[in-house]
């Protein structure tokens, strides 16, 4: 589980194939020392199991499935993403409850900077609007943001200052593609009163 609270902009310094998967080495500094092999992290909102660790770098691998599932499967070399490990019991909950298994991909519709803030609007898939709702949470890219307006399927947030200089949604631009999990208390009471 995570918080959607970014830790740090990680890099990624290499990507490759081995059959199927597609093995990601992103570099850091500040997750780095108490990240540990096996353990979770998310990436871009992503939870993927660290597989190897080095001194300033560290490997995950994408099954076919998150390949075609998030934006992950797309990433380049160079490009930065958000990166938080995983909750620890007793410590404080910032965000919202991430599971980092990402809902739908969309795309950013409308990005406009005004100061030191931004207004940034992204199109919900049909198939999870009603898992949304305004003043709600949503995790775009990892990141916990709260809906600040929900009409006609387009959700709108407004970035504040340090959102924006601590996470990737800084570099978005209109078309950017970015990874959505809906709120999972949500589902389970969808769920719950389907089944009434």
């Amino acid at each position: 589980m995570f918080s959607g609270i970014v830790e740090e902009v990680g890099r990624v310094v290499r990507r490759s194939f081995s059959g199927s998967l597609l093995q990601i080495v992103i570099a850091g500094k500040k997750i780095l020392p108490e990240l540990k092999e096996g353990e979770s992290v998310a990436v871009n909102g992503v939870c993927l199991t660290v597989e190897r660790k080095q001194a300033n770098t560290f490997a995950v691998s994408l099954s076919s499935q998150t390949q075609k599932e998030t934006t992950l499967g797309r990433i380049e070399t160079g490009e930065p993403v958000n990166l938080e490990r995983a909750l620890t019991f007793g410590g404080r909950l910032g965000g919202h409850l991430l599971t980092g298994h990402i809902d739908f991909q969309t795309s950013v519709l409308f990005f406009q900077r005004t100061g030191d803030s931004a207004l940034m609007k992204i199109k919900i898939d049909h198939n999870h609007l009603r898992y949304v709702v305004r003043r709600g949470s949503l995790g775009v890219d990892g990141v916990s943001l709260t809906v600040a307006e929900l009409q006609s399927g387009l959700a709108s947030f407004y970035l504040v200052p340090y959102t924006l200089a601590n996470t990737t949604l800084a570099f978005k631009r209109v078309g950017s593609p970015v990874n959505v999990e809906t709120d999972i208390l949500a589902k389970y009471l969808d769920k719950l009163w389907k089944e009434r």
